[in-house]
C-alpha cells in the first residue's frame, strides 16, 4: 500500500474514533404529546416503535431542552424523533414537529382522538 492508501487508510480509522458511542444505537421514532406537559425534562407520550404504540417518557439531551421549540410542546404535538431507548424513558437526541397526517397509521387515530378532544374541552372557554 502506497503513501496515499496509508494516509487515507489512517484518516478513516480516525473519523471512525470520533463517531460518538450512542450513534449505532439511535433510532427514528414517532410520538404524540398525550398529556400536558407540566416538566419539560419528562414529557409523556404515546411512542410508536417497531409497529407498536406504547406511552413512555420523553427525556431531551441538553441541546434539545434548550430549545425554544421544545420548550413550547403542547399536548397533542406529533413529533419525529432521533434518540435511544433507555431505561425509563426514551433519550432524545433531536426532534422534529410533525402535522399529524405525517405520522404513521399506528398512531394517526391517537393524534385525531387526541386533537378532537383537546377542541371539545377547550371550545367551551372560548365563549
Amino acid at each position: 500500500m502506497g503513501r496515499f492508501g496509508s494516509l487515507v487508510l489512517g484518516m478513516l480509522m480516525v473519523v471512525g474514533l470520533c463517531v460518538p458511542a450512542w450513534a449505532d444505537d439511535e433510532q427514528v421514532f414517532f410520538a404524540v404529546i398525550s398529556d400536558v406537559p407540566k416538566d419539560k425534562t419528562r414529557i409523556s407520550a404515546k411512542v410508536l416503535q417497531d409497529g407498536a404504540s406504547s406511552d413512555i417518557k420523553l427525556i431531551p439531551s441538553d441541546t434539545v431542552v434548550a430549545n425554544p421549540v421544545w420548550r413550547s410542546l403542547e399536548v397533542c404535538h406529533a413529533l419525529k424523533i432521533e434518540g435511544m431507548k433507555i431505561g425509563d424513558g426514551l433519550k432524545v437526541m433531536s426532534a422534529r414537529v410533525l402535522d399529524a397526517s405525517m405520522l404513521p397509521m399506528g398512531l394517526q387515530g391517537f393524534a385525531g382522538d387526541c386533537l378532537i378532544k383537546k377542541a371539545v374541552e377547550i371550545a367551551p372557554l372560548a365563549d
